[in-house]
């Protein structure tokens, strides 16, 4: 080899080892420096040619989430400003009828179009004014091509994903285009849908065609394999139904769920579809994230620390025109449902010396 050609090729390789030494350092920073705020929704239910007056209740949410930057933590956490979240992570039921004609309108098509101008993508088109990564539920409709009237809210979730991963804002999406995942600060966030498991258990009784997870358990192993390994660094995990010993899938398949979470660091799961609440399930955080007419998780992971609460809207029972009890809302809102959790270093994830203490104003 030429005194040229070996100049040439140390400074190729010296090239490539500082690339490497760069993304090395990129990833450590952003790891030691996590300090992510996002907020988290489920079951906004937009509806059409009926009970349009839900629309609004969540069009008066999204609303607060815009404004959440001017609040402050409760006094049980902290008291400090709220930093500008991320995302708004939307865990399905998105709409109310998936698959439906109704006065020869279709309805869940005039419900998307409803959940578009609230919601938008990115936090440019939208009121939202922050980008959103929504999942489909079981009221959202069948796979593409098992519809009857025409309209998809998958196609529609294929189509926005494929942007997302355009823009850069996901990273790894699965074949069928449904599920993805993306990295906030070195912490990584998983999109399941409806819920993790491959395929409908023969022992649950609902519709095959709405209640088709399409593979996200198999996606999920990947995954983290690919893009967590044994790096030790925070999951964040979220899907529609619960795992309370919910019917609509089956205990099989969330003890297969638990199992492939088992190598990682899962700092918190976050859900759908039943009553709001913050509880442990089988050694880690869940939180069940209500409808979105009623409020919204704030939520902030640091290298140290993650904290969390309900934001919700006070409402009030009155009497009404009929001496009948009325909800009323006048406006205000409050917190509830607040956790403080110390996350594990990593020596303390090598030697399985986790300590969680309770959680704080858990009420």
């Amino acid at each position: 080899m030429s005194c040229r050609g070996f100049l040439c090729l140390q400074l190729s390789l010296g090239r490539r080892l500082a690339a490497w030494l760069l993304a090395a350092l990129a990833v450590v920073c952003s790891a030691a420096a996590a300090e992510v705020t996002f907020l988290v929704t489920s079951d906004c239910h937009y509806d059409a040619l009926e009970n349009e007056d839900r629309n609004q209740r969540n069009r008066e949410t999204v609303e607060q989430m815009n404004r959440i930057g001017s609040v402050r933590w409760p006094d049980q956490l902290g008291g400090d400003p709220i930093a500008g979240p991320r995302g708004v992570l939307v865990l399905g039921d998105v709409i109310d009828d998936g698959d439906r004609m109704l006065n020869g309108q279709n309805q869940g098509a005039l419900q998307w179009k409803y959940f578009l101008a609230d919601f938008g993508l990115d936090g440019a088109d939208g009121l939202l004014k922050y980008p959103v990564f929504e999942g489909w539920g079981n009221h959202d409709g069948p796979p593409p091509g098992l519809q009857r009237h025409g309209f998809s809210m998958q196609a529609e979730l294929q189509r926005r994903n494929q942007l997302r991963k355009q823009k850069g804002s996901i990273g790894n999406v699965c074949p069928k285009g449904l599920h993805y995942s993306w990295d906030w600060d070195g912490i990584h966030f998983v999109q399941l849908n409806l819920f993790p498991a491959d395929q409908p258990h023969p022992e649950v009784k609902y519709s095959p065609a709405y209640h088709d997870p399409q593979g996200a358990l198999g996606f999920l192993r990947k995954d983290l394999e690919t893009h967590v390994g044994r790096s030790g660094r925070p999951v964040v995990l979220m899907h529609h139904y619960d795992l309370q010993g919910s019917n609509w899938w089956h205990d099989q398949q969330r003890q297969q769920y638990r199992e492939a979470l088992e190598p990682y660091n899962v700092v918190a799961i976050f859900h759908g579809h039943t009553a709001t609440d913050v509880y442990r399930w089988k050694g880690l955080d869940v939180i069940n994230t209500g409808q979105t007419e009623n409020g919204f998780f704030v939520v902030q992971i640091t290298d140290k620390r993650m904290r969390l609460a309900y934001r919700y809207k006070l409402h009030k029972w009155e009497p009404g025109p009929d001496g009948k009890r009325q909800r009323h809302w006048d406006g205000t809102w409050g917190w509830r449902l607040l956790l403080d959790r110390r996350l594990p270093t990593s020596g303390e994830l090598n030697r399985g010396a986790i300590d969680y203490p309770a959680a704080v104003g858990n009420t």
